[in-house]
């Protein structure tokens, strides 16, 4: 199956799982996505994750999702940088989500980060996604 946006698809996953009250969600595994699955266990947005094997032999991930009283830790998922769109943004220009409430995933030379660490180590780079 053709996909044009693998890190949108596995935003929309967890999104959707989140919606259903899922615990774990499945997406097709890459270095991307196990990054910013990184970001996103270090900043307590997710329980963690691990690779596993599909039924057909192709590599996959299990996120495991997580929960505070009943509702989803991850209020709002938004991917900023598209296919069609990139956004890129110097140390300086990257934005606050919710005042420092939230995250900005962003891609930079010294790996996948997020925007508070990107920030002290002075790189900039792709902005992701956001999450709140």
């Amino acid at each position: 199956m053709m996909m044009n946006d693998p890190l949108g698809d596995m935003l929309t996953r967890i999104r959707n799982a989140q919606m259903r009250g899922k615990s774990t969600v499945r997406t097709p595994a890459s270095k991307l996505r196990a990054w910013v699955l990184d970001v996103l266990m270090d900043e307590g947005y997710i329980r963690g994750y691990e690779r596993v094997s599909a039924a057909n032999g192709m590599p996959e991930i299990e996120i495991s999702l997580k929960y505070y009283e009943g509702t989803p830790v991850i209020r709002e998922l938004k991917r900023v940088s598209k296919p069609g769109r990139r956004v890129y943004m110097g140390s300086k220009d990257i934005p606050s989500v919710r005042n420092g409430l939230g995250v900005s995933i962003v891609s930079t030379p010294k790996g996948v980060m997020s925007d508070a660490s990107a920030r002290s180590a002075n790189v900039g780079g792709e902005v992701l996604c956001t999450v709140f």
